[in-house]
């Protein structure tokens, strides 16, 4: 695979249908309120332990994560618990420190246009470490623009991104993420940490959400 199929990462395409609910198991107070299983958990996880062999051979001995609180503290566990299996497992052991910033970047399933960071703003920890903020999805970039932004301000020897999704949206921003699982299309999806108003963060798999689903848990 070339660097740009790389960067893509997976391209799902727009007429994807995702699998039938009925193949899969998920918890059943969901039913009405997701139309398919649209990236099932175990494909999920085998496109992470790719990306950890893209981080393993893109930084040197030491790694500072930064994850993006709350949908993607789920990316970034599973994420750091790969690259600790690859390191386990080969002659480079790659020492990785985590910290947490927390961003509010959506209201029901509209986008924010602000950096709204949620507590301190303080990341002078960062301050000539090789960084790699993890993010659960990126689609216009505005958000990780205003971030990456911030982050610069404390002076990190290098950052990357790692973005497990990335939405074909007007404007994307593929160009600011090093590491991506997915480009999906313009869906509103749910599951593996990702949220509806605080919803759908237990779900194993990533899925699209319903208009019922959307009814129900808007605020």
């Amino acid at each position: 695979m070339d660097n740009v199929g790389i960067k893509r990462g997976i391209v799902i395409k727009d007429d994807w249908p995702g699998y039938s609910r009925d193949l899969f198991t998920y918890p059943e107070h969901y039913q009405d309120d997701i139309e398919n299983i649209y990236i099932p958990h175990g494909v999920i996880m085998n496109r992470i332990e790719r990306l950890a062999h893209y981080v393993m051979d893109d930084f040197g001995d030491s790694i500072m994560v930064l994850c993006v609180l709350k949908g993607g503290y789920k990316f970034c566990v599973d994420l750091v618990e790969s690259i600790k299996v690859l390191g386990r497992n080969s002659n480079k052991y790659l020492e990785t420190r985590v910290e947490f910033i927390r961003l509010k970047s959506y209201l029901n399933d509209q986008s924010t246009k602000e950096l709204n960071i949620i507590g301190s703003q303080d990341l002078s920890f960062l301050r000539g470490k090789s960084v790699l903020i993890v993010e659960a999805i990126v689609d216009t970039g505005k958000t990780m623009k205003a971030l990456l932004n911030h982050v610069e301000m404390f002076e990190p020897k290098m950052v990357k991104v790692a973005g497990l999704l990335v939405k074909r949206v007007p404007n994307m921003s593929v160009s600011l993420t090093d590491y991506v699982g997915f480009e999906i299309p313009n869906h509103f999806v749910v599951g593996y940490a990702l949220d509806y108003n605080e919803h759908f963060r237990d779900l194993n798999h990533i899925c699209v959400i319903s208009k019922t689903g959307k009814l129900k848990y808007k605020v």
